[in-house]
């Protein structure tokens, strides 16, 4: 198992070679990563059988930014009858798993092979258990199996703790009908991305207060009010009616960049298409000054090099924090729901 594979959203698959070879060599291991354009996966090969487990030991899966999900392991070719008995072999006698996910690439062949995928799994289910391969409770080792074709699979190996929340990384999440707009569900993904469920209730309570920077027409404004959190809306554009009815929205007619707000919010969140460099300072400040606890900002990438600048920017928000005395955790994620962007989440400690 010397081969970790990586799933991204495609036309990112360089980015995520340029970030696991850069965590390859803080941790030393010796390896290259390659990739096809547009195929949603990446694969860094490493030179040590054993290294491809000590590489994601040593780095947590939450804190990489353009990965959906990783497994480390090797690809195999299944025959036209007899897939399970082959797999189950190529596991060897001792392999055991709290749990099994079927997976496949986020691409239009990814999507015809999910049929396949759901018919397949039940009788798999079966024969590791029967086998004694699978057992409770849900924890520990995963065996994650990504099918390229159904002749062809990933047969991947992950820590439940150190891995995707949810298969390929996609959370299942339902478009809410009384949202204004799709753009709705980039913060609810954020908020579990970013934040222990148990917390929610702590960190998201009623009676919080928040900013909404570029609001218009109210899909993050949307999410927090379904908290019952107060929301100073900031935009020159329209604000949702339903929303100003609710009686927590006070709509402000502004730009986003010099709004400043007259006492100290719970929360700022942001998704203003502007310059990522733009963005990142205006998030730096607003945690840096105080004026907000947990903040939620998009970054807007540019077309080269996004890895190198998302880093730059990072490193340069934790400098301007540092100089000003200021501790704060720093997280960035390009979520399933983001495109050409990706989120970041500071809290001040």
């Amino acid at each position: 198992m010397n081969t970790l594979l990586l799933h991204c959203r495609p036309g990112f698959e360089n980015e995520v070679c340029a970030e696991i070879s850069d965590q390859a060599s803080r941790l030393g291991v010796a390896g290259y990563a390659k990739a096809r354009p547009d195929s949603a996966y990446a694969e860094f090969v490493c030179q040590e059988a054993e290294d491809a487990e000590r590489l994601m030991h040593g780095t947590r899966f939450a804190r990489l930014i353009f990965p959906r999900q990783w497994a480390r392991g090797e690809w195999l070719v299944l025959p036209e009858r007899d897939r399970i008995g082959v797999l189950i072999e190529h596991l060897g006698s001792r392999m055991t798993f709290g749990s099994l996910w079927l997976e496949v690439f986020d691409t239009n062949e990814g999507k015809e092979l999910s049929t396949f995928c759901r018919k397949f799994e039940a009788p798999l289910r079966k024969a590791l258990g029967q086998e004694g391969r699978l057992v409770a409770p849900e924890t520990g080792r995963r065996l994650l199996l990504t099918f390229k074709s159904s002749r062809e699979v990933f047969v991947g190996v992950a820590e439940a703790d150190n891995s995707a929340m949810w298969p390929m990384g996609i959370p299942r999440l339902k478009f809410p009908r009384q949202a204004p707009s799709r753009s709705t569900l980039k913060l609810e993904e954020a908020w579990h991305h970013f934040i222990p469920r148990d917390q929610w209730d702590q960190r998201l309570a009623a009676g919080m207060t928040a900013v909404d920077l570029g609001a218009s027409p109210g899909g993050w404004t949307w999410q927090l009010v379904n908290r019952d959190i107060e929301v100073m809306a900031v935009d020159n554009g329209p604000m949702n009616a339903d929303l100003l009815d609710s009686g927590l929205v006070g709509h402000y007619r502004a730009d986003g960049f010099s709004f400043r707000p007259k006492r100290p919010v719970d929360w700022m969140v942001c998704d203003i298409v502007e310059k990522p460099a733009k963005n990142a300072a205006l998030l730096e400040t607003w945690i840096g000054e105080g004026l907000c606890r947990e903040a939620v900002v998009n970054l807007k990438l540019p077309m080269k090099q996004r890895y190198a600048e998302v880093k730059r920017l990072l490193e340069r928000i934790a400098d301007g924090l540092a100089e000003r005395g200021v501790k704060a955790s720093i997280g960035c994620k390009q979520l399933y729901h983001d495109r050409e962007e990706v989120t970041c989440h500071l809290r001040r400690l």
